[in-house]
């Protein structure tokens, strides 16, 4: 094993139950045969951390007690017999999935739906352990002039990217009118990513504050919404001179928007199911417009491998202004107090960091490749 200076003990913010975090004091990792320990220099939190911290868990990614957070770019500490592929102190991006590669859909490039997909989390720790599987499939090294920050958003635009892959807007060639509900992280990403292939972005979202955003990350319209749905036919008359859009995105898992978007779609449009709903929910779906309009209704989820990779090269791209959505610093011990901003609607995304601040480029990082 090789290793830097490791400390005997970490602090980590470990779920407990329903709303309850610890601040523990735990062992640091080992690595075994083809692992990592990674330092964790910068940890995001998103609204999947919102619904864990509520819930107290996640059905398929994790159980109290834990440490949780899932989006994370560190330094490598400690390497495990066998790897020979990265140094320390080498910058890296772990994704939070790890497919097997061999089943069905891993060889047809859906590693997203893997029969055995692997999840990861405890980023909101000042080191992570990394299995085998990851560092196989799951772990980036950083371009250069990319600050660990920006990396860390690797993870929510790598689903982005995946979900505008599935919007099928490269079957014909020109811009298309697009709706987004919902100005949250996740939404502004999307708008951002759009608007930069020249795609005209309908922002709507009951914030004013988030639509604001909207607009300086390329929202061509932005339109301040009611809560609760209801909203379809006011969004539908901004596209097309009210003959409604051809993409509608859901970013917020609000059953009553999955609607919406259905309902404010041109006839063969699509719409792209991306908020995930609560357990046991049902929407309710106007057949006759589905069924006369030929509208295309998606669902979609998480990131794969070529998305991840693209994301980390979009976010090296100065034009994309990712750090909009970065709305502060908090240490490891305020972990709490992020994700209650959150809720209140305070913030957008909160980078955790453990005590020693990050340099604003990360040392020995390789160059961007294309």
């Amino acid at each position: 094993m090789v290793v830097s200076s490791l400390p005997e003990t970490m602090r980590g913010a470990v779920l407990t139950g329903p709303e309850r975090i610890e601040i523990q004091e735990l062992a640091v990792p080992q690595p075994g045969h083809g692992e990592l320990v990674l330092r964790v220099r910068a940890a995001t939190t998103c609204g999947t951390d919102v619904k864990v911290y509520r819930r107290g868990g996640h059905p398929r990614m994790l159980r109290v007690p834990t440490l949780f957070g899932h989006e994370m770019a560190g330094t490598v500490a400690a390497l495990g017999p066998g790897l020979e592929r990265f140094a320390i102190g080498e910058p890296l991006v772990v994704a939070n999935s790890a497919p097997c590669g061999t089943c069905e859909y891993c060889r047809d490039e859906r590693e997203n739906l893997c029969t055995d997909l692997h999840y990861l989390n405890g980023a909101f720790a000042e080191y992570l352990h990394v299995p085998a599987r990851f560092v196989t499939h799951s772990v980036h090294p950083i371009p250069a002039g990319l600050d660990f920050a920006r990396a860390a958003l690797t993870e929510p635009l790598a689903c982005v990217l995946h979900g505008i892959d599935a919007c099928e807007l490269t079957q014909r060639p020109g811009p298309r009118e697009i709706v987004v509900f919902g100005a949250g992280p996740i939404g502004l990403l999307f708008c951002a990513a759009l608007a930069r292939d020249d795609h005209r972005v309908i922002l709507a979202d009951p914030n004013a504050s988030r639509l604001e955003v909207g607009r300086s990350m390329g929202a061509a319209v932005t339109r301040l919404i009611d809560r609760g749905g209801g909203q379809a036919e006011g969004v539908r008359r901004l596209a097309h001179a009210g003959a409604g859009a051809d993409v509608c995105i859901d970013c917020t898992g609000q059953p009553q928007v999955w609607s919406d978007c259905m309902q404010a779609l041109r006839p063969g449009g699509l719409a792209l199911l991306f908020g995930g709903c609560a357990p046991g929910t049902r929407v309710e779906m106007d057949t006759h417009h589905v069924h006369y309009s030929e509208i295309t209704v998606k669902g979609v989820y998480h990131h794969r491998p070529a998305t991840v990779r693209r994301a980390l090269q979009l976010l090296c791209d100065e034009r994309f202004e990712s750090g909009r959505l970065l709305s502060g610093v908090r240490p490891i011990e305020e972990v709490e107090a992020a994700l209650r901003a959150m809720i209140e609607k305070q913030v957008l995304k909160v980078v955790i960091r453990g005590s020693e601040a990050e340099s604003p480029r990360p040392a020995g990082a390789r160059p961007a490749s294309g």
